[in-house]
């Protein structure tokens, strides 16, 4: 086996898939007997999108998000309970968010904005729940043969330099590569002996779907109070707490530092029930649970390094944070789709082992903007004089034009870039929308994985050049336009750009394609492109 993923969570799924797709052979190993059906991130950023959109899963999770809005209108005609000859309140389907649960108007955001006005193809797919997106990434790995092994888990590993033996509660696997998707209590991580620093915890939150009796003493929307703060909806039964002194926290942050395999204490319905009462000042009565609820701390924490030899971290297990605006997920989904090409290239031999460095060279700064922006809405959401103040200003700022398009901007992850050699402007950024002449978007093209040239020279020179790297970059040709020519690589990032069909363009390109696909198969052509 040449990798073996442990953990089928969003993050494993996706990673095993993209080294399905490089032709690597890649098993996952779950714990789990079952898919975890635990409340979790209830949406995804752009960029994780534009992820599903690149492999064919656009329509699958467009799907999904049809259905979770007619729920949500179903819950706003419910609780508004306008008066007569008023218009009852629909979703805005602008999807926003919130900081530290001050809701984003969608009215007030530059829409025109360069960023946000490039990537609107994949805006269809953003409210997908992490337990939906798990089951339609577990139907696409089942498509692409990866073998799904639930029930099994890690109790050992040796890195021999060559491999990796992998301990497990159903015998030893041997496999070339291991990657722990496993979660903020990795075993992978513990059992590598990769540190995991940080800052403790001081919040307790929850969140679930719950059957209310008496519903009319909540709020729609966030509340605060002197002993937290609390969210009804924005779907039936949803109800979410953070609670500022709660000595849980203490628990939750012991067992983190622990590293044990022994779990947190299944939430149950009197924990959210005396939660949302401390917090909403209501004796409010919960009846039911109607999912699985979940409990999480602001324990912030990144790995001291997402690579030990033949091992290697992603998602939670590499980083932990709290869950506002279900970063986490998206920050894990990054991690899946940069390290799944470029393993899935050292495994096919045609990329040098040094590639793998610049997966925590290039991760590594992303999440820690994730950790201080989550850090952050803490600050603003505490109950102490001093962090109300500070969230009264940050009201203010949101409620303007150019603040509250900041926030999108950083929610929607539109504007994330990485530090890539090059000086045009897309280089480092997530691809934008390009349409093409037949009616195609760029991304259409990118079912397959690999890399993928856009070249918009009359002649197609720059997709000649390219052809001498075989079938490791995929050449679409298209009308003249700008810009010229774009080399896409598999996580959706622009390794290369131009906006002329010059000498320097094609050394660029050729420079481009050396470092990102290894060297060419056959010597490229010399002549200057026209």
């Amino acid at each position: 086996m040449d990798v073996t993923v442990v953990g089928a969570g969003p993050v494993g799924l996706v990673l095993a898939a993209e080294l399905a797709l490089a032709g690597a052979s890649v098993q996952v190993l779950e714990r789990r007997a079952e898919p975890d059906e635990a409340m979790k991130a209830q949406g995804i950023n752009l960029p994780t999108a534009e992820a599903l959109d690149r492999r064919g899963l656009l329509p699958a999770a467009e799907q999904v998000q049809r259905e979770i809005l007619e729920r949500r209108g179903s819950f706003s005609r419910m609780v508004d309970d306008p008066p007569t000859g008023e218009v009852r309140r629909t979703p805005d389907t602008r999807f926003t968010g919130h900081f530290a649960g001050m809701i984003l108007d969608p009215d007030l955001v530059d829409w025109s904005d360069p960023d946000l006005a490039a990537h609107t193809a994949a805006a269809g797919a953003r409210m997908v729940p992490q337990r939906e997106l798990v089951a339609l990434l577990t139907e696409y790995v089942t498509r692409l043969g990866v073998p799904v092994r639930r029930g099994v888990e890690v109790t050992a590993l040796e890195d021999t330099g060559d491999g990796v033996l992998v301990g497990t509660t159903a015998g030893t696997v041997r496999t070339g590569w291991l990657v722990g998707c496993d979660g903020g209590h990795s075993t992978v991580r513990r059992l590598a002996a990769i540190d995991f620093p940080g800052t403790d915890p001081e919040l307790t939150g929850y969140q679930a779907v719950v059957d209310i009796a008496d519903p009319q003493k909540l709020t729609n929307g966030w509340a605060w109070s002197p002993e937290g703060a609390y969210r009804y909806g924005p779907q039936p039964g949803r109800v979410a707490t953070v609670e500022f002194d709660n000595p849980s926290a203490d628990l939750s942050h012991a067992r983190l530092r622990s590293r044990g395999r022994t779990p947190m204490a299944p939430v149950t319905l009197d924990e959210v029930q005396s939660s949302l009462r401390r917090v909403s000042g209501t004796d409010v009565t919960l009846t039911a649970l109607r999912a699985t609820p979940t409990r999480w701390t602001d324990n912030t924490r990144q790995a001291a390094s997402y690579r030990s030899g033949r091992v290697f971290l992603a998602g939670d297990a590499a980083h932990v944070h709290p869950p506002f605006g279900g970063q986490g997920l998206n920050l894990g989904v990054g991690d899946a789709t940069n390290l799944g090409w470029k393993l899935g290239a050292v495994v096919a031999g045609w990329a040098p082992e040094g590639l793998l460095d610049t997966y925590d060279a290039e991760r590594r700064p992303l999440g820690a903007w994730v950790m201080d922006w989550t850090r952050a809405q803490i600050a603003v959401l505490r109950g102490d004089p001093k962090s109300g103040a500070l969230r009264g200003i940050m009201a203010d700022l949101l409620s303007t034009r150019d603040g509250t398009t900041y926030a999108v901007r950083k929610i929607s992850g539109v504007d994330q870039r990485i530090d890539l050699p090059g000086d045009h402007p897309l280089v480092g950024r997530y691809v934008p929308d390009l349409r093409l002449r037949d009616g195609t978007r760029l991304a259409d093209h990118g079912h397959a994985g690999g890399f993928l040239l856009l070249d918009r020279t009359p002649d197609g020179a720059f997709a000649r050049l390219s052809a001498a790297w075989g079938g490791r970059a995929s050449s679409v040709t298209d009308d003249p336009a700008s810009p010229t020519a774009v080399l896409v690589r598999p996580d959706g990032v622009v390794a290369w750009a131009s906006d002329t069909a010059d000498v320097a363009a094609r050394t660029g390109l050729e420079a481009a394609l050396r470092r990102w696909t290894g060297a060419p198969s056959s010597s490229p052509e010399l002549e200057p492109v026209g």
